[in-house]
């Protein structure tokens, strides 16, 4: 008499849960890992602070060479100058009124 077992097998089960365990790693790895999408989003994010960034210095250096250049032997900007010794020197004329 043969009997048939209804359970199935050693085998396949462990052959389905090590394929069940790969998927899940391998997702996983997908979604939060060095190269995953969580990581794709937080780079872009990161780039687009650092644009911005560089832009805000890129403007800030161009207005530091253009200062330079105005005071410089070349072409001096006499305005410039005399708001340069107010502020550093604090140079007041005779007939200013100043209010602190």
């Amino acid at each position: 008499m043969n009997q048939s077992s209804t359970r199935p097998s050693l085998g396949a089960m462990a052959y389905f849960l090590l394929a069940f365990t790969l998927g899940s790693y391998f997702t996983f790895a997908a979604v939060q890992g060095d190269y995953g999408v969580f990581r794709q989003v937080e780079i872009a994010a990161e780039a687009e602070v650092l644009t911005a960034e560089r832009d805000r210095l890129a403007a800030e250096l161009e207005e530091m060479q253009n200062r330079t250049m105005r005071l410089s032997d070349e072409f001096l900007d006499i305005d410039l100058l005399d708001e340069q010794a107010r502020d550093v020197l604090g140079y007041v004329r005779a007939d200013e009124i100043v209010i602190q």
